[in-house]
């Protein structure tokens, strides 16, 4: 039985299969590390200078879909039996259990605090603000133990597909990049869109 689903694993799709969602995994946790740190130094001055920090929060918003897109897509194959991803073998217990309480975490910060900026009344933004204050304290709690745990895994793999030596080791490197660099862009965009409306609100006044 082995023996017949081995050749079906090797026939690896454009994406690059099971390599080529770790490859694209690592690259985003590495783009995030950097935006959210940059988020993270507006926090401080968030009162003064809100609308960089919504800018970049926003900014951050789909390259974080995109990991848990590709974190969730492992998930889904690897409980669903796919022999390419069952021989990978699943991470540690304890990092399956934060992995899906740091996804919910980021969702309700990220979300939290676009909704202090628009859709949300105004009457509703206290409660909105004490779940983005709350939620960003544990989501860098749990964040923290995250990504030391990765943090191995996240240097060997996300240079990959810019090293001439490995890029072609598994295929869809270019596909991969571009899909990074357009969730940069769309939250480039989104940002820039909602920058008229942050004038009317201070998140963290409350």
């Amino acid at each position: 039985m082995t023996e017949r689903r081995a050749p079906t694993a090797r026939r690896l799709p454009r994406s690059g299969g099971v390599d080529g969602n770790e490859r694209l995994t690592a690259m985003v946790a590495v783009l995030l590390l950097v935006l959210l740190f940059l988020v993270g130094l507006t926090v401080p001055v968030a009162n003064t200078q809100t609308r960089l920090h919504v800018f970049l929060g926003v900014v951050v918003i789909p390259p974080v879909l995109l990991k848990v897109a590709s974190t969730t897509w492992r998930f889904v194959r690897y409980y669903s039996g796919n022999f390419s991803y069952r021989r990978k073998g699943p991470p540690l217990p304890l990092l399956r259990l934060l992995g899906p309480v740091m996804v919910v975490l980021t969702l309700v910060m990220l979300f939290s605090g676009v909704g202090l900026v628009i859709g949300a009344p105004i009457s509703l933004h206290p409660q909105l603000s004490q779940i983005h204050h709350v939620s960003f304290f544990l989501w860098f709690l749990v964040t923290t133990v995250h990504v030391l745990a990765h943090l191995k895994e996240t240097a060997t793999f996300a240079p990959r597909d810019f090293l001439r030596n490995t890029r072609r080791q598994v295929r869809g490197a270019r596909r991969r990049a571009v899909v990074t660099l357009v969730s940069v862009a769309l939250g480039v965009v989104s940002a820039w869109a909602i920058l008229p409306y942050v004038n009317i609100v201070t998140i963290f006044s409350h």
